[in-house]
C-alpha cells in the first residue's frame, strides 16, 4: 500500500506539475485565444463522465471483491465482457453526438473572437473523438486500480502526462503552433493511452477453463446495478458541482478571458490532485479490509489518509490561498494575469482544500458498499450549489463563482459530514475533524497568516524564492503537526514506536 501511495504521488505530480508548468507556454506560443479552447476541452472530459452510469467504479470496486475471495472467476469475467459491451457502445454514441453539436457549440456557445470558424469546428469535432478514447481508458483503468497495480499505472500515467505536454511542443515546432496541430496530436495521445490500458488490463484478468461459457449477456451487471446506478447519480452531481461554473463562464466570457480563468482554475485542481492518488489506494484496500471483517484495520487507513491528504493537499490549498499573486505571478511572469487571476485563484484553492477532506465519507460508504448518505449529501449540495455558482458567476463572474464555491463546500463539511460519521462510525467525527484535520490545517495558517504579513516580493525571482521557502516551511509545519507522519518518521528514524 505505501508503494502504491509513493507511486501514485509521483505520477500524479508529475503530471499536474508539467501540465501546470507548461501552461504559459501554450498562452505564449498559441495565445490565450486558443488556450481557451484547451480549458473547453478539459471541462469537455468532465461532463463526458455523465455518460459513465458509476461502471467504472464499480468494475473497480468487483475486481478488490474478486482479488478478496468474493467472487469466481467466471462471474468476474462475464461482468468485464457485459460492462465493456456497455462502454463501447457509450463512447460511440457520446462521441457522435458531440461531434455532430460542433457547429453550433463553435458558432452559438463559444464566444470567439480572432480565430477562424472553421478551424474552431473541426477542433472540437477532434475533441470528440479523443474524449471518447480518453473515456472508454476508464473501464481498463478500473481493472488494474481493483488489483492494486497502481505502480505499473503510475509509470504508465507519468508516460502518457510526458506525451500530451512537453512532446506536443515538438509536434507544433515542427507542424506549427496552432489549435489544430495541438489537437490533432492530442487524439494521437489518446489512441495510444486507450491501448497501453487495453493491454494491460488484458492481463489481469483472470483466466477460465475451457468449459466455462462467459457469453455476451447483460444479465450479470443486475447484481451490481443498485451500487453502480447510485455511484452514477452521485458521479453526475459531483461532474454538476465541479463543472456547471465552467461550462457557464465559457458561454459567458470571450474566449481569451476564459483562458485565463481556466489557468487559474487549473493550478487550484492540483491540490484534489494531490489527494487523488490515496483515493485511488485506499478504497480498494479499504474494500478488501471490509469484506475480510478487519473493520478496526479499515477504519485506522480511513484516519490515517485523512491525514496524508491534510499533511500534503491542506498545506498546498493554504499556501496557495495566501500567496495566489506571487504564484501566479512567478509562474507566468505577467503581473496583469497575476493581479486578475489572483482573487479567483485564492477562492478555488480553499474551496479545494475543504472539497480534499470532505470527500473522505465517500470512500467509507464506498468500502461499505452503501452509498445512501453520499447520494442524500451530494443531492442537496447540487440543488444548492447550481443555482448560486449561475446567479455568482453571471453577477461577478470568475470571483462570483470562486465564492459560491467556497461557501458550499464550507457548508457541506460543518453541516453533513458530520452527520455522515454519526451514522457510520460512531464517535469518530470529533477525533477525525480536531485531530486529523483541524490540528494539522491550524498551525499552518497561522505560519501562513504570518508570513504574509512580514514577507514580500518585487522581482519574479523574488516571488519563486518566497514561494519555495513558505512552501517548505508550511508543509514541514503540517507534517509536525500530523501524529501518524510523526509516527512514521520517527519509526523511520529511530526505529521505534512513538
Amino acid at each position: 500500500m505505501r508503494k502504491n501511495i509513493i507511486a501514485n504521488y509521483a505520477s500524479q505530480l508529475y503530471a499536474a506539475g508539467i501540465g501546470i508548468l507548461i501552461l504559459p507556454l501554450y498562452i505564449k506560443y498559441m495565445g490565450a485565444e486558443a488556450y481557451g479552447l484547451v480549458g473547453f476541452f478539459t471541462m469537455l472530459q468532465a461532463w463526458f463522465a455523465l455518460l459513465d452510469l458509476g461502471l467504472t467504479p464499480t468494475i473497480a470496486r468487483e475486481t478488490a471483491r474478486y482479488h478478496g475471495g468474493s467472487m469466481s472467476a467466471l462471474r468476474y469475467r462475464q461482468l468485464f465482457r457485459a460492462l465493456s459491451t456497455i462502454f463501447a457502445s457509450i463512447a460511440v454514441i457520446g462521441g457522435t453526438a458531440l461531434w455532430l453539436l460542433a457547429e453550433p457549440i463553435a458558432y452559438k456557445w463559444l464566444q470567439v473572437e480572432t480565430l477562424s470558424m472553421n478551424v474552431v469546428v473541426v477542433v472540437v469535432q477532434i475533441m470528440a473523438v479523443s474524449v471518447a478514447l480518453r473515456w472508454l481508458g476508464g473501464l481498463y483503468r478500473g481493472v488494474i486500480t481493483g488489483s492494486e497495480r497502481l505502480v505499473w499505472l503510475s509509470g504508465f500515467n507519468a508516460i502518457i502526462a510526458t506525451l500530451r505536454f512537453p512532446a506536443v511542443f515538438i509536434t507544433m515546432w515542427q507542424y506549427g503552433f496552432t489549435p489544430t496541430v495541438f489537437f490533432w496530436h492530442q487524439l494521437a495521445v489518446a489512441i495510444v493511452e486507450v491501448l497501453g490500458l487495453y493491454l494491460m488490463s488484458n492481463k489481469l484478468k483472470p483466466d477460465v477453463t475451457k468449459s466455462d461459457i462467459i457469453g455476451w449477456s447483460i444479465h450479470p451487471v443486475k447484481p451490481v446495478l443498485k451500487f453502480a446506478l447510485t455511484i452514477a447519480f452521485t458521479s453526475s452531481v459531483w461532474v454538476l458541482v465541479t463543472q456547471t461554473d465552467k461550462l457557464i463562464l465559457s458561454g459567458i466570457l470571450p474566449l481569451a478571458e476564459y483562458g485565463f480563468f481556466t489557468l487559474a482554475v487549473l493550478v487550484a485542481n492540483g491540490i484534489m490532485i494531490l489527494s487523488a492518488p490515496v483515493s485511488t489506494v485506499i478504497m480498494p484496500r479499504m474494500t478488501r479490509l471490509h469484506a475480510e471483517g478487519k473493520h478496526d484495520e479499515m477504519i485506522q487507513v480511513y484516519r490515517n489518509a485523512t491525514q496524508l491528504v491534510s499533511v500534503v493537499a491542506g498545506s498546498a490549498s493554504l499556501t496557495i490561498a495566501f500567496f495566489a499573486e506571487a504564484l501566479l505571478y512567478a509562474w507566468t511572469g505577467d503581473k496583469e494575469i497575476a493581479s486578475n487571476a489572483a482573487p479567483i485563484l485564492t477562492l478555488y484553492a480553499l474551496g479545494n482544500g475543504v472539497l480534499a477532506v470532505s470527500a473522505f465519507p465517500y470512500y467509507l460508504q464506498y468500502a461499505l458498499g452503501n452509498l445512501r448518505y453520499h447520494l442524500i449529501g451530494n443531492l442537496v449540495t447540487v440543488i444548492t450549489l447550481i443555482p448560486t455558482i449561475i446567479w455568482a458567476a453571471s453577477e461577478n463572474g470568475g470571483v462570483g463563482a470562486g465564492w459560491a464555491w467556497l461557501g458550499i463546500n464550507s457548508l457541506y463539511l460543518i453541516l453533513w459530514v458530520g452527520y455522515v460519521h454519526h451514522k457510520l462510525q460512531s464517535g469518530l467525527h470529533v477525533g477525525w475533524l480536531s485531530k486529523d484535520i483541524l490540528g494539522i490545517y491550524a498551525p499552518v495558517i497561522l505560519f501562513l497568516f504570518l508570513a504574509s504579513a512580514y514577507m514580500n516580493y518585487q522581482t519574479r525571482q523574488d516571488a519563486f524564492f518566497t514561494l519555495v521557502v513558505v512552501s517548505f516551511i508550511a508543509i514541514i509545519t503540517a507534517v509536525v503537526s500530523s501524529s501518524a507522519a510523526r509516527k512514521v518518521i520517527i519509526q523511520k528514524l529511530f526505529g521505534v514506536k512513538s
